[in-house]
């Protein structure tokens, strides 16, 4: 464990024993104590860092609709690895003509390629807790989404703004 972690570490167990003792950590909390108290000083790199994770959060955030009413998703990122072996997440406006095609398949790809990933851990984790007691009802987890799709795409209804 770095000399960092080590540090953070410390800080947290006093933090318990000073101000919080129920066994509940929440780190925005630490964090403001610790500051607050002279016990993490950041370094510029991890004040741009958090700057620059503000703004993919409102990236993330910004969506817009278009003339047929679809809403879409602004802003696009594609992760890659820098120059110092850093990921790198690069993003393009969907409406902004000079951002390259290519930007956008990388893009769709990369966010297709973690929903799999992501089924693919739902799925396990519903395995092992349907095995854990195989006489319990077992929860049947479908994964083709088709039809779901198909639903959040009909039309909205006047009336009440539910799904036709």
């Amino acid at each position: 464990m770095s000399a960092y972690s080590n540090a953070v570490k410390d800080y947290v167990e006093r933090y318990k024993k000073e101000v919080r003792n129920d066994g509940l950590v929440d780190p925005h909390d630490v964090a403001a104590w610790a500051y607050k108290n002279g016990l993490h000083k950041p370094n510029i790199k991890t004040v741009i860092d958090a700057i620059a994770a503000d703004i993919s959060q409102v990236f993330r955030e910004e969506y817009r609709t278009d003339p047929s009413g679809k809403r879409y998703r602004a802003k696009h990122a594609v992760n890659s690895k820098g120059k110092d072996n850093r990921t790198l997440a690069l993003w393009a406006d969907i409406d902004d003509v000079n951002a390259p095609h290519g930007h956008f398949v990388r893009s769709f790809g990369q966010r297709r390629i973690q929903i799999v990933g992501d089924c693919f851990q739902l799925k396990n984790d519903v395995d092992v807790y349907n095995e854990k007691d195989p006489a319990r009802e077992q929860i049947n987890l479908v994964l083709d989404f088709t039809n779901d799709v198909e639903e959040l795409q009909l039309p909205i209804k006047d009336s009440g703004g539910k799904a036709a």
